[in-house]
């Protein structure tokens, strides 16, 4: 493997229905010869936004990061460097699981949850299987300029993103979720 996926955004297919990664868009965290980490950007989590919500004063949104440990807690953070421990994505962007230090920054104003998105577990692929898949065509690898991770975002991220790469895209874009009834 001379390549890397990692800071990619990987859009599921058509082919993939029924699971959790139908009509997935996934950042590409870390991705080497022998695994690959990501997290889903566009699935809410809404048995685990309850559970957030009574630690909080407000409403949080948990998304599903991915069908991996969904007991780990993730933060894509936005912005300046506030943790010790960390991965960074891109010079905007990091992502960590320390949730005592995020919880903390939060509730002493140091950090806003405008600028944090949480995730309940990850999506993992062991050595090369992200690399079967994609050659499967299970998944279309994009270079995403400008996408901020921390918006709340939903289905609509995934249908915007394809009908942005235009051609066949634009129909799978448009075809219904279930594209049997097609």
């Amino acid at each position: 493997m001379n390549y890397s996926y990692k800071g990619k955004i990987l859009i599921s297919t058509p082919d993939i229905s029924g699971d959790i990664f139908s009509r997935s868009v996934v950042l590409i965290v870390e991705h080497n010869e022998s695994s690959a980490f990501g997290l889903i950007l566009n699935k809410k989590n809404a048995k685990m936004s309850n559970r957030f919500k009574n630690f909080f004063d407000f409403k949080i949104e948990v998304y599903d990061g991915g069908p991996v440990e969904n007991d780990k807690v993730f933060f894509i953070i936005k912005g300046k460097k506030l943790l010790e421990t960390y991965i960074e994505i891109n010079k905007e962007f990091y992502i960590t699981e320390d949730i005592e230090t995020v919880m903390n920054l939060v509730l002493s104003k140091k950090l806003s949850m405008n600028d944090v998105k949480i995730f309940s577990g990850y999506s993992g692929w062991g050595a090369l299987q992200l690399d079967s898949e994609i050659k499967r065509k299970l998944w279309t690898v994009v270079d995403v300029y400008n996408l901020d991770y921390t918006l709340p975002n939903d289905q609509t991220l995934w249908k915007s993103i394809m009908q942005n790469l235009g051609g066949e895209y634009l129909l799978w874009a448009n075809a219904p979720e279930d594209i049997s009834l097609n």
